[in-house]
């Protein structure tokens, strides 16, 4: 493990590599391809070793686009910029840069998805670490002797069990750790030597997986009980002891150890759920942007969250400290919010109720307020028009449950639905974007889980936002790393999401978007992690104090792909 050595000059940024000759072509994060000038490649031991022409970064750009999205095929796209990344990091940040709005689906969803099914398949080269059971006693070392540099200040931590909405994915839901890390690198500009992504793989479940004999990862069952959390324990001691102050995305766990990993250890170090927190925090942006575009109160709003799993309780509970900053409390603050699950609405007097549904659940007298019989209070269309639903999110997973007659019984309730069908990939989001403008005559306002093309309307093009973490998850990191937070608490989670909803300009609210423009991630992203540090530091959990000088100390910290000069060690002077 190598101390990554890039240094900030008035000249640019300086790089100091342990090699020279031919293996500097071998590492990802030293290499510039055809970027190296004349001057560097005498120095440097590579005459020789490249075509004759230097280009600059840019060119390289156009070059290596040209090639990989020749491709039509998403997959193959993905196989392209993941052997690029592989051999020239620098140079696939700044495609990624230059050609963000085509490259985040090939990145991240939904395109990603199909990258852990096919990880064992289309495997060329490892990225990341790998625990398993058979590490148990040994991890620490594990990451001491595998970690490509030292200085880590972010990981995403996947166990591989709940992969968007395709589940249990085994070693494949390392593409997914991969792909996050990509967004924060590009999207709040931590440079990649901070970064590492990690796969806890305990197994699979995944008889498909187990059957293979391409399959790359522990061909077991699922780690389960407490040898499971006993990993996981020692595990976070390992990356504490290893990469002090570390900070830890925890990602696509299924919902019981989501929860539990969550609580365990949110207070032990800066952690937290993406899929619980993170998407909490961009519906409750994207309610709120509605009711900007729209000239609503938001205090007013009635939400139906149609999905009551670990996304529908981080939603139901950003939510609520969103409406309770905005004045509401007790009876009326329970009743803005009605979450529903396939049993119905999720009420105290209903058998069987889960401990983490009762956080969500209504009085059972309240819910028997809406006069809807057994059968009724299980369908949604009923359900919206008795509650005279104002908004509905939906992390059901359910393809298609957003009916015609359930979207035209919300416009019966407002002249303006807020509607968010975010469940990914697209195969499972509850409607599709032309759907609801085409049933609604144009007038909800939209944002999904996946990307969507825009949709003609009697009105003209109307582009439809995705409702996608990526706005939120990055300045979270980011804010979290630069005030050296101890931990990141629920306030700094609503500061995100504040953050979010108040970035829209006033060409996106004419637009009706509800999210910006993916074009401006890096603004919303320094936005964001403005926000959670200053949070940081009014709940006394950051190490650093100057308010002042925080601005600067945040875009300092952020990196941006160019191409540093590169000294060999010994030569630095």
């Amino acid at each position: 493990m190598e101390e990554f050595k890039l240094e900030r000059t008035p000249d640019g940024d300086r790089l100091t590599v342990p090699v020279c000759g031919p293996d500097l072509l071998r590492y990802p994060l030293y290499n510039k391809g055809t970027g190296f000038t004349a001057e560097e490649r005498c120095r440097l031991g590579i005459e020789g070793a490249l075509p004759s022409q230097h280009n600059a970064i840019e060119t390289q750009v156009q070059r290596i686009y040209r090639s990989i999205f020749f491709n039509q095929d998403p997959v193959g796209r993905a196989i392209g910029l993941a052997s690029l990344q592989d051999r020239n990091e620098t140079l696939y940040y700044k495609l990624l840069h230059e050609h963000l709005e085509e490259a985040m689906p090939i990145v991240y969803t939904p395109t990603v998805g199909k990258a852990s099914q096919y990880y064992s398949r289309v495997f060329r080269r490892s990225r990341g670490i790998f625990i398993t059971p058979d590490h148990c006693g040994r991890v620490e070392q594990v990451l001491r002797s595998s970690a490509p540099f030292a200085g880590v200040n972010l990981m995403v931590v996947t166990d591989n069990e709940a992969i968007l909405g395709i589940g249990d994915q085994g070693a494949g839901g390392m593409a997914i750790s991969i792909g996050k890390l990509a967004l924060y690198c590009v999207g709040a500009g931590i440079h990649p030597a901070r970064t590492l992504p990690i796969s806890l793989d305990v197994g699979t479940d995944n008889q498909d997986l187990l059957n293979d004999p391409l399959y790359l990862g522990w061909r077991n069952a699922r780690l389960r009980g407490d040898e499971y959390v006993q990993l996981v324990d020692e595990f976070v001691a390992a990356a504490q002891a290893v990469f002090p102050g570390v900070v830890i995305q925890w990602e696509d766990f299924k919902k019981d150890n989501a929860l539990m990993i969550l609580d365990r250890y949110q207070r032990q170090l800066p952690s937290f759920n993406d899929d619980i927190q993170g998407t909490g925090a961009i519906a409750s942006a994207c309610v709120r942007a509605g009711c900007r575009v729209s000239n609503a109160t938001f205090a007013d709003s009635r939400i139906v969250i149609y999905g009551a799993g670990a996304a529908g309780l981080g939603i139901q509970r950003q939510l609520r400290a969103q409406l309770t900053r905005a004045g509401l409390a007790g009876e009326a603050l329970t009743r803005a919010i009605l979450v529903m699950d396939s049993q119905g609405i999720v009420s105290e007097d209903r058998a069987g109720l889960d401990d983490f549904k009762r956080q969500m659940a209504w009085p059972g007298a309240m819910a028997a307020e809406l006069g809807l019989d057994a059968a009724g209070r299980k369908d949604l269309q009923s359900v919206v028009s008795a509650y005279k639903a104002t908004a509905l999110v939906g992390t059901s997973g359910q393809g298609g449950s957003f009916t015609e007659a359930t979207v035209r019984a919300m416009q019966a309730n407002t002249a303006v639905p807020i509607i968010l069908p975010m469940s990914n990939p697209t195969s499972i989001s509850e409607a599709v974007p032309e759907d609801l403008l085409n049933w609604t005559n144009g007038k909800a306002l939209v944002a999904t889980g996946s990307p969507f093309a825009p949709v003609s309307t009697s009105d003209g093009v109307r582009r439809v936002g995705q409702a996608n973490n990526v706005f939120v998850f990055p300045g979270i990191g980011l804010g979290t790393i630069v005030s050296g937070a101890r931990e990141i608490t629920s306030s700094m989670i609503a500061a995100a999401a504040n953050a979010l909803a108040e970035s829209l300009t006033d060409e996106e609210i004419a637009a009706q978007l509800l999210v910006p423009d993916i074009g401006r991630l890096w603004q919303v992203c320094g936005e964001v992690g403005l926000a959670v540090a200053l949070q940081a530091m009014d709940d006394g959990v950051a190490t650093e104090d100057d308010i002042d000088a925080l601005p600067a100390r945040l875009d300092d910290y952020r990196w941006r792909p160019h191409y540093p000069q590169i000294v060999i060690a010994g030569e630095a002077g």
